[in-house]
């Protein structure tokens, strides 16, 4: 009579319930995994016949039987190694060798040829199917164990071996439910760079706080050496901490993507992603076969950061259009439609030309208008439609170089940027958002309302084709950022004209 025992399989970000059917019947020696297994799938047969020899029971190696393997369902993709040890247990209780209750059991983990348990990928999102199935227990490598116990309300037993598995499941021994506290994991203090290091820039480290409150898009642009990397990388020293729902929707995105230590099973920090401008497509917005998060994904609830803006490839900087007016990021294949969650914080730093010295009173730009043409072309007005803050980060003078600059640093910044981020979480708390940026138009008809003389202004950008339909709306979202951050329960005149001073930088 074939047996069964439950494990799990990754479909992009989500996890799904895999049925292992296992049948062992007399006649030619044969090993046999049926349900679109992958390369990896089907090795899993001679990792799974020495581990369980390596136990001192029965390898179907050294039997004249004939095995088979169905993973159901069978119209799904098997990938990675995480089905040795549901198999390894199917076999086992086929055979007669074991006798236990697989029900309300998923099982998940890669066999090593002595027997024991390596880590998998993505064990917390195998919780959280777990949990949503109400299967209430979850038997893994000890190494994911305390990833997966993040999920409140699960029984979560890590295992160091198949011998340990086995004995537990006869009841031999008991394995105590593995239990977390979150907050040994939550790091309080933050790394990054201070912007009080960051000498002068007055201007730029204002237009850090707004796009911070509001998780606003910004795009810097000055000659070398101003601090325009130095200041991306000061944003998170002043950004709030994660809530407990955020940590675990970027944990997830981590977990499943193989990029979680050991020992910290948890991501705390809002996430910091750099890539280099060489990197494709699939590599920013994800893709691959079958699909991977991208490094948009990896910023969500965070910040990317995109040195030297020119430089990436135009249809890699195309690709962005979507999910920044999204949040989300859809990969179609052949045989995949996953959509990935990327509601991050885009900030961009150029050089004004490819020399670095266009407009610079002291240093004589060498670019010909053509090439200055050229560079700028990369930059496409959809697409800096899309971001909300351009500010000009230029040299400054030895005088402000050598001042110390107690006012604008991170701790200070970062207070007002919480009260705000608090002002807009209450505001927004029968919504589907979280910060101003995400708001839809029927949202800033509701929350962005202004007075006659700031329509008037507004109408005059609007009519003169200064401002786009999409840039009116966004102007009016930094403007509700700028009015949190005064504490104030209405847009201003000059909260609203500070933000038209942001935006209208693009045409200079």
């Amino acid at each position: 009579m074939p047996s069964k025992v439950f494990s799990a399989a990754t479909v992009g970000l989500e996890a799904q319930i895999i049925e292992v059917e296992v049948e062992v019947s007399h006649g030619l020696r044969r090993f046999s995994i049926v349900g679109l297994p992958d390369k990896a799938v089907e090795e899993s047969k001679e990792r799974v016949g020495a581990a369980i020899k390596s136990t001192g029971l029965k390898s179907p190696h050294s039997q004249t039987e004939r095995v088979l393997v169905s993973l159901a369902p069978a119209d799904l993709k098997k990938e990675g190694s995480l089905y040795d040890l549901p198999i390894a247990l199917g076999y086992l209780t086929a055979s007669e060798q074991i006798k236990f209750d697989s029900q309300d059991k998923i099982f998940i983990g890669e066999l090593a040829l002595d027997g024991k348990l390596r880590p998998i990928k993505g064990a917390l999102s195998f919780a959280l199917v777990a949990k949503e199935k109400s299967c209430p227990e979850l038997i893994l490598p000890q190494a994911n164990a305390s990833e997966a116990a993040l999920i409140k309300g699960l029984k979560v037993i890590g295992v160091k071996d198949l011998e340990q598995v086995i004995k537990y499941l006869e009841g031999q021994i008991q394995i105590s439910p593995f239990k977390i506290e979150t907050e040994q994991f939550v790091s309080l203090k933050n790394s990054s760079i201070d912007l009080g290091w960051i000498k002068g820039q007055q201007f730029a480290k204002r237009a850090l706080e707004i796009a911070a409150a509001g998780n606003h898009n910004l795009l810097m642009e000055g000659p070398p050496g101003t601090g325009k990397t130095l200041l991306a990388k000061a944003i998170p020293s002043i950004l709030p901490q994660l809530s407990f729902e955020e940590i675990l929707e970027v944990t997830k995105i981590y977990s499943a993507s193989g990029l979680l230590s050991k020992e910290k099973p948890l991501i705390s920090q809002r996430p910091f992603r750099s890539p280099h401008h060489t990197s494709s497509e699939a590599a920013l917005i994800g893709g691959g076969n079958p699909p991977r998060p991208g490094e948009i994904t990896l910023a969500h609830r965070g910040v990317l950061f995109l040195d030297e803006f020119p430089e990436f490839h135009r249809d890699v900087l195309e690709s962005l259009r979507q999910p920044l007016e999204e949040g989300t990021i859809t990969v179609l294949r052949a045989r995949h439609r996953l959509t990935f969650p990327a509601k991050f914080m885009l900030v961009a730093a150029t050089n004004p030309c490819p020399c670095g010295y266009r407009n610079d009173p002291e240093r004589e730009c060498t670019c010909s208008s053509s090439q200055v043409a050229k560079y700028r072309r990369k930059l496409s007005g959809p697409l800096m439609d899309r971001i909300d803050l351009f500010v000009d980060v230029p040299q400054i003078k030895y005088e402000k170089l050598v001042n110390v600059d107690p006012e604008h640093s991170s701790s200070k910044i970062k207070d007002g940027v919480k009260k705000a981020r608090e002002i807009q979480r209450e505001r927004f708390s029968l919504e589907k958002v979280l910060v101003n940026s995400e708001m839809i138009i029927p949202q800033i008809k509701k929350y962005c309302q202004i007075d006659a003389k700031s329509g008037d202004l507004l109408r005059k950008f609007v009519n003169s084709g200064k401002l786009s339909a999409r840039g009116y709306h966004r102007v009016l979202k930094v403007a509700r950022t700028i009015a949190d951050l005064e504490n104030s329960e209405n847009i201003l005149y000059d909260h609203l004209s500070e933000a038209l001073a942001y935006r209208i930088q693009e045409k200079k």
